[in-house]
């Protein structure tokens, strides 16, 4: 593994279980066994090393929800695409979740939120869109999109944190459950 790369494992690593506030600069060249110049070299800073691993890593998700957008009529299908993907990143890469959880709960005003905030907006907007596009099928959504978007990802979310601390399965079963459990209190 190259020195660029250990920098990012032990990054994510180190953010995920100590938090990035937490972590200095010395604590993760040290763990990567490479010296400050070479983290300097690849990223500039610790933010520009938090901002390439979230977008490195983040980016499979988006991928992810590209296979299975734009939205086609049927919102049920769609919606539980999206489910589907998430819970397959969240499986396929736990730590950077949970790390863009943690993230997104914290201070506003921090490098750390506003480094994670432009990929939390990247993911709103798409399923804004998809919940913009269902105004045509479902009139009474009409205007409410962002009050979807934020209870749609707020209920996947808390599913995903649940999982992340062992409580639950992110399995089919329970995509289809979220997925009728969140429609029911859209369509009454």
């Amino acid at each position: 593994m190259d020195n660029r790369a250990k920098l990012l494992d032990c990054a994510l690593q180190l953010f995920t279980t100590q938090g990035y506030n937490a972590v200095g600069v010395q604590e993760i060249v040290s763990t990567a066994g490479v010296t400050k110049p070479t983290l300097y070299h690849y990223f500039g800073s610790k933010n520009g090393l938090l901002e390439t691993l979230l977008n490195k890593r983040m980016a499979p998700l988006f991928q992810k929800l590209d296979a299975v957008l734009p939205y086609e009529g049927d919102l049920t299908k769609t919606l539980e695409d999206i489910t589907h993907a998430v819970f397959q990143f969240v499986h396929d890469d736990p730590q950077v979740y949970r790390l863009m959880l943690s993230l997104n709960f914290a201070a506003q005003e921090g490098v750390p939120a506003q480094t994670a905030h432009p990929l939390w907006k990247k993911l709103h907007s798409r399923i804004e869109d998809v919940f913009q596009q269902a105004v045509v099928k479902h009139g009474n959504m009409a205007g409410r999109h962002q009050a979807y978007t934020a209870t749609f990802l707020g209920m996947v979310n808390t599913y995903v944190g649940l999982a992340l601390n062992g409580y639950t399965d992110l399995d089919d079963e329970l995509v289809h459950k979220a997925v009728h459990q969140f429609q029911h209190g859209i369509y009454s």
